[in-house]
């Protein structure tokens, strides 16, 4: 969290439809890029987000307005829409509206996620991301996150979703 940035906390329940609204402001850029995968995409955020748990929902806050959110699934979780378990804590649908971004909103929420995956004594820390989201590849990658091919992943045969580790022994 930057000097005079927003607050960094839990989500309240009564929050679902805002924190929904900014995380389709945040991905609506990409409707365009994904063309028709983008209803499906569209579809697996909102689902996401209606049956958060076991993720901790986490909010930025300025002033009472949410200006951004992410999810931190625990090591073990079954992501939504997979079969797939987490073997590490996993970053999902990190979120700041068009409006609030480059206000240090997202890496406060990044560096929210990598100290409760350390406190909850994590080795690791993922996350997935596409090339398509250019500027949060360069925060990861500014935080010490590195690409996994291992952790790869293709949702369409012409998507390809790449994987992202930190290795919560390295400073971040």
């Amino acid at each position: 969290m930057t000097v005079g940035g927003p607050g960094i906390r839990d989500a309240r329940p009564d929050e679902g439809p805002a924190i929904r609204a900014l995380t389709l402001a945040a991905y609506e850029q990409y409707a365009v890029t994904l063309g028709p995968l983008w209803p499906m995409y569209r579809a697996n955020i909102l689902e996401t987000l209606t049956r958060v748990a076991p993720a901790e929902q986490i909010v930025a806050d300025r002033a009472g307005v949410l200006v951004g959110a992410v999810l931190l699934y625990p090591a073990g979780a079954l992501m939504p829409g997979t079969d797939n378990r987490t073997r590490w804590p996993e970053v999902r649908l990190l979120a700041v509206p068009p409006a609030e971004r480059g206000r240090g909103v997202a890496e406060g929420l990044m560096r929210e996620c990598v100290r409760r995956a350390r406190a909850a004594g994590a080795a690791t820390l993922t996350l997935h991301t596409t090339d398509m989201m250019a500027a949060a590849v360069r925060l990861y990658e500014r935080l010490g996150f590195t690409r996994d091919p291992a952790l790869d992943f293709h949702p369409a045969p012409t998507v390809l979703v790449k994987g992202f580790r930190l290795e919560l022994g390295a400073a971040a």
